[in-house]
């Protein structure tokens, strides 16, 4: 009988060309002709599983999209079910800066992709930003539920901060990557502004006396 083909382990096998390539030369260097080279494969063999350029540079955005997903899932993996909400936005945060290898890869070649599909459309039909709202969404309702529960102070916009942390990880990781600042730098920052939204703020009600 013939062999069983494979195919989502080859189109993994394609977007870890692209992401040695972006991450050796950038991603305006991606192309099939110089994905296929990298891959040991030929330029068919990689217009079969995406014809385009803007194909080969979502696919592998909704690669590393997932594998980031999966690290995220288990950074929470011993914690209770749903986790502790500060536990849920620092993995989020800790996972989404380039501290190591894999994280590194994401975030270039999603801000990257955030550069060129600003001047290409084909580009901007790919759901980046609705990925990004999913997560700012799932970062409200975790604050909203530690705010809840006397974690936060009783006058935290919920919406407002959700947006903030996810700007500041994507500034951090900028800096990071650039070379202004180290992970652990970014790290520590990062530490530092969820002590300041999660610091003891509620106070138990009291009556004085009369």
């Amino acid at each position: 009988m013939p062999r069983s083909v494979d195919h989502a382990q080859r189109r993994t096998e394609i977007a870890d060309a692209v992401v040695r390539v972006a991450a050796r030369d950038g991603l305006h260097a991606v192309t099939i002709r110089a994905v296929a080279a990298e891959a040991g494969s030929s330029l068919r063999f990689v217009q079969y599983y995406f014809p385009t350029k803007a194909d080969l540079l979502t696919g592998t955005l909704n690669h590393l999209e997932q594998l980031s997903h999966d690290r995220w899932r288990q950074r929470l993996a011993d914690l209770a079910d749903p986790p502790p909400p500060r536990a849920l936005i620092e993995a989020f945060c800790t996972e989404a800066l380039p501290t190591d290898e894999p994280s590194r890869a994401f975030h270039l070649i999603g801000t990257s992709y955030a550069v060129l599909a600003m001047t290409d459309p084909e580009l901007a039909r790919h759901p980046f930003i609705a990925n990004i709202d999913r997560l700012e969404s799932r970062i409200t309702q975790a604050l909203s539920r530690a705010q809840a529960s006397g974690e936060l102070a009783a006058d935290l916009d919920a919406t407002a901060e959700a947006t903030r942390l996810v700007m500041l990880t994507h500034g951090l990781g900028t800096s990071v990557l650039i070379g202004q600042h180290s992970p652990d730098t970014a790290l520590a920052v990062l530490g530092y502004h969820l002590n300041q939204i999660f610091r003891a703020t509620a106070e138990p009600n009291s009556t004085s006396p009369g």
